[in-house]
């Protein structure tokens, strides 16, 4: 293990400007790309590699294939038009087996890089072969010096750069700072056993300089096992601080209320519901406060398994809030409740940014310093306005957070922090992969309703490009015209982009309402103000609107039974998750629904990645997958806010490391006597 200074630092500690080459220029740049000390030039993880052991004669290209080849520069020069607006740099290489144009456009300052006489490796596609010719590729200068080990007859690394930063000087310091304190990399948690991966050390040295790729990727592995570890110990301490600190309030009721609730629901409870109910009422009772994520699918019923919760509490004597993501979601919460709990007489307000009414409740008065009385144990439904100051609530007792990806963390606690360690549920009808479940989501324990109510219309899904808008409305017409309701849904609310084909909502609103005439069309976005949408969406309920144009503000909560058909244009620049949203607002009564995406997908894989909506319906299939194609970034929403950048780990494809990395930490903090003593011997 390298030297560890009294203060904890390590070698990996040190500026790179006390590197030798790194002047004031280069540290600049260097910092650009996040660069400051020797551990973040090591974790600058190259974005591929290029096996220069066999590099291809000018001859041996391909058209259409990516290769790397090396010959000298015979001519070049730059072509200026457009006043000087627009140009090309062009030079020809020459092996003695061929020539090759290398060009460039609209990147002038290169041809002060390539001199005649230069030897250049490039690597890139051929797109022509009369004569051959690559257009962009990545060039890099043969120097004289290490080209041998650094730069030439091995696999080497190719970096992320920034302007004025060449790729072989990069890797020229990469090499040489390996050289030099590879031996002072420390190990984070000696002792750990490493089955068939690296020390650390050695991760480093074989992530950017491997003699195999397969190598590359071990590497890769090691040092993302680390940034795992790390992970789950913030993730466990803090949930094992927060154990030892909270208490519980007791809310597991006395049934008075739930049984008359579930006799006037009109349907009767699941299998998964009536399951999810007994999990709900068992960390209610409990010791500690509840921290729960409830997932289930579009049109599962988490709703109603709240209600139930929210009245758990109320029979114990204590308050509820409810906290949706828009206006719309939340004036739909409160009608819904208003009618399930009226009749019960448990009191329901409603708190967002144009409604602060408050339920009946015992006179009552006004905290100090705060605008409005605490109210009387019942339920609260809200926005955002739920978290200002000058809201106060008496034994809050159960937070619910609906559509739990659409608020950050700090929101979520923000809330919570109106009582005193209050239960917490937080519902999302987006099921997460398991790989966010065990990081992003793994201070909760998840229950989930994995099985849908009887007597749901299917929704079928079709995929249809833009040339079959004509037939497309004609069929919404014909069920138009037998009683049934649908949503167009556009990306944008104004200003489409000609160049990407998306389309907005004020410009086609007019073409939809004539193509569809003489039926009745209705207009909601998220830029109405909240009367606005309210009496829309009142319209649309009460059949006087019979298509709902709209943006992806429908999105989550929005329930009307007779809607059975959506039409959702540009529907390639939605993910997965997204689409599986919208749809799961149609199919919601007992009729067959129909979702029509209209897509231009230029693309075979976004063609493909559209097609799995049409074989499916299952939202845990597509959140995976969702996953796998776009990546952690859409799932992760505003909940992402204070979540570690991962170098080398990968939320998509690590799930064994995840475990692997769970698993170690459980062991280690339950052996530790004190668990907020134990850290990492050094910061690596």
């Amino acid at each position: 293990m390298g030297e560890v200074s009294p203060s904890g630092a390590t070698a990996l500690d040190q500026p790179l400007a006390h590197l030798r080459g790194v002047g004031p220029e280069r540290a600049t740049q260097l910092a650009r790309l996040g660069l400051h000390s020797l551990g973040d030039l090591l974790a600058h993880r190259p974005r591929r590699y290029e096996d220069r052991r066999w590099l291809s004669t000018i001859a041996e290209l391909r058209l259409g294939t990516t290769a790397s080849s090396r010959g000298r520069i015979v001519a070049q020069g730059l072509k200026r038009w457009r006043h000087g607006q627009r140009s090309l740099f062009e030079m020809i290489l020459d092996d003695h087996t061929g020539r090759l144009h290398c060009r460039w456009w609209n990147l002038p300052y290169l041809e002060r890089h390539y001199q005649v006489g230069a030897e250049v490796i490039v690597f890139g596609k051929l797109t022509s072969l009369r004569p051959p010719t690559l257009d962009h590729p990545e060039a890099e200068v043969v120097e004289p010096g290490e080209e041998t080990s650094v730069h030439l007859q091995r696999i080497v690394p190719v970096y992320p750069l920034t302007e004025g930063l060449p790729q072989r000087w990069l890797r020229t310091l990469v090499w040489r700072a390996l050289e030099s304190h590879a031996g002072q990399i420390p190990e984070p948690w000696p002792g750990r056993p490493l089955p068939d991966l690296p020390s650390r050390a050695q991760a480093f040295q074989q992530l950017h300089f491997p003699d195999e790729l397969a190598t590359a990727e071990r590497a890769r592995q090691r040092l993302a096992l680390d940034e795992f570890i790390d992970l789950q110990l913030a993730i466990q301490r803090r949930r094992q601080s927060f154990e030892a600190r909270a208490t519980a309030w007791p809310c597991a009721g006395d049934n008075r209320l739930i049984r008359p609730f579930l006799a006037r629901l009109g349907y009767t409870l699941t299998a998964a519901q009536t399951r999810v109910l007994r999990e709900l009422r068992g960390a209610l009772a409990g010791p500690l406060p509840m921290r729960r994520l409830l997932q289930g699918d579009v049109g599962s019923g988490k709703t109603a398994v709240a209600a139930c919760a929210a009245l758990m509490t109320i029979e114990s004597g204590h308050a509820v809030v409810l906290m949706a993501p828009t206006e719309i979601l939340a004036e739909q919460h409160y009608r819904t409740f208003r009618a399930w709990f009226d009749p019960l007489d448990v009191p329901v307000a409603i708190r967002t940014g144009s409604r602060r009414d408050n339920a009946p409740a015992p006179a009552a008065q006004a905290l100090p310093g705060h605008a409005s009385p605490p109210l009387a144990p019942g339920l609260t439904v809200g926005t955002h306005a739920l978290i200002e100051a000058d809201f106060q609530i008496e034994r809050l007792g159960l937070v619910i957070i609906d559509e739990q990806h659409k608020f950050g963390v700090s929101q979520r606690e923000r809330l919570v922090r109106k009582g005193h360690y209050p239960h917490l549920l937080v519902l999302t009808a987006t099921p997460i992969p398991r790989t966010l479940g065990l990081t992003l989501y793994d201070d909760l324990d998840v229950s989930t309703i994995d099985e849908l109510p009887a007597g749901r219309g299917l929704v079928r899904t079709f995929v249809r490009g833009a040339a079959s808008l004509p037939k497309v409305w004609e069929f919404v017409r014909a069920q138009l015209a037998a009683g049934r309701q649908a949503y167009v849904v556009y990306p944008r609310i104004e200003e489409g982009d000609l160049a990407t084909g998306l389309k907005a909502l004020r410009e086609e609103f007019g073409r939809v309402s004539t193509v569809l005439a003489p039926h009745r069309t209705g207009l909601l976005h998220g830029q109405l103000p909240a009367a606005a949408k309210e009496q829309v969406m009142a319209a649309f309920r009460a059949r006087e609107i019979h298509v709902l144009v709209a943006t992806s503000v429908i999105e989550v909560g929005v329930d009307v039974p007779n809607a059975t058909l959506m039409v959702i244009e540009n529907a390639d620049h939605y993910g997965l998750a997204q689409l599986h949203q919208l749809r799961g607002r149609i199919g919601r009564g007992p009729h067959p629904a129909y979702c029509i995406l209209i897509a231009s997908a230029r693309t075979l894989a976004a063609r493909q990645r559209l097609r799995v909506l049409e074989r499916t319906t299952d939202g845990f299939r597509l959140a995976e997958e969702d996953l796998r194609l776009r990546g952690p970034g859409e799932l992760l929403g505003q909940a992402q806010s204070g979540f570690p950048r991962l170098h080398f780990g990968s939320l998509t494809d690590d799930l064994p490391l995840i475990q692997q990395a769970r698993a170690w930490v459980r062991e280690r903090l339950a052996r530790a006597s004190d668990p907020q003593a134990w850290q990492p011997p050094a910061s690596c």
